[in-house]
């Protein structure tokens, strides 16, 4: 291993080994583990980022009435544990007339662990882009007032400013911050084909534990537009890129990579 990645062999090679910088999934019907199947790779899971709380009384510090808004806007999981967790800490009831806006629908299916899921108040984007949740978020934002709850060093600049540059009431609220995790266990051990990054702090977090990182023949994977461009900001070429018309996802966009792959292999042979 060098700065935590792997020698390049020059040309084509089967992918073999992936690490995906997130924690591993709960549900062995996750898609990644079919694709592990279905194309025969290693897949390894580790968080590069940990989240830390925001407490309330620091939240106060932010001045939000929380019961003002009558929108919430979530791009995560994380995003909606961390609101609910301050509304009771806060001690804070959330109105039935609330909306929410999710970036998936997996996202919007989480919040019923919550709340009394009902459709006609939870909207989420076609596709998992933010364009398609800001189609959503259109036809519906006359006269609400939206909360933006986001990391404190992690929001999503392309939301706050469509938010703005359509004229829409909102506020962000910080309700928790990412901090950078150690890597070492795993890059020092492992050689990987392709390193995948779902958020600016998990590029961070890799040349905080790396300070002079270097590609070295690794594919790269980036989601969303941030991460894109902190990851081409920092010199890395990006060959994986979600989410896009034909990849909305992380996993699609690996299936779309390995099947590439494979035919560039084949063809070689």
């Amino acid at each position: 291993m060098i700065n935590g990645t792997k020698k390049s062999s020059g040309g084509a090679k089967e992918t073999q080994r992936i690490l995906i910088t997130q924690p591993k999934p709960e549900s062995e019907k996750s898609p990644y583990f079919e694709l592990a199947r279905k194309y025969n790779v290693e897949l390894f899971f580790w968080p590069f980022i940990k989240l830390e709380s925001i407490p309330a009384r620091e939240f106060r510090r932010q001045k939000i009435d929380i019961t003002s808004y009558t929108a919430v806007i979530f791009t995560s999981r994380n995003a909606i544990d961390h609101f609910f967790r301050t509304c009771e800490e806060m001690k804070i009831n959330i109105g039935q007339d609330t909306k929410y806006f999710c970036i998936t629908e997996a996202v919007a299916l989480y919040l019923q662990k919550f709340i009394l899921y009902r459709k006609r108040k939870v909207f989420y984007g076609s596709d998992g882009t933010n364009k398609s949740m800001f189609d959503v978020i259109n036809r519906h934002k006359e006269n609400e007032k939206f909360l933006y709850v986001c990391s404190e060093n992690q929001q999503d600049n392309e939301i706050v400013n469509w938010l703005k540059n359509n004229h829409c009431e909102f506020h962000l609220a910080f309700m928790y911050r990412s901090v950078s995790n150690s890597v070492k266990e795993i890059m020092d051990t492992q050689e990987f084909d392709v390193i995948c990054f779902f958020t600016p702090s998990g590029v961070r977090s890799l040349f905080d534990n790396y300070p002079l990182f270097k590609q070295n023949g690794t594919s790269i994977g980036a989601f969303g537009n941030n991460t894109l461009k902190v990851m081409e900001d920092a010199g890395l070429y990006v060959e994986i890129k979600a989410p896009a018309p034909q990849a909305p996802s992380m996993v699609a966009a690996l299936e779309l990579f390995l099947c590439t792959k494979n035919k560039q292999n084949s063809f070689s042979i």
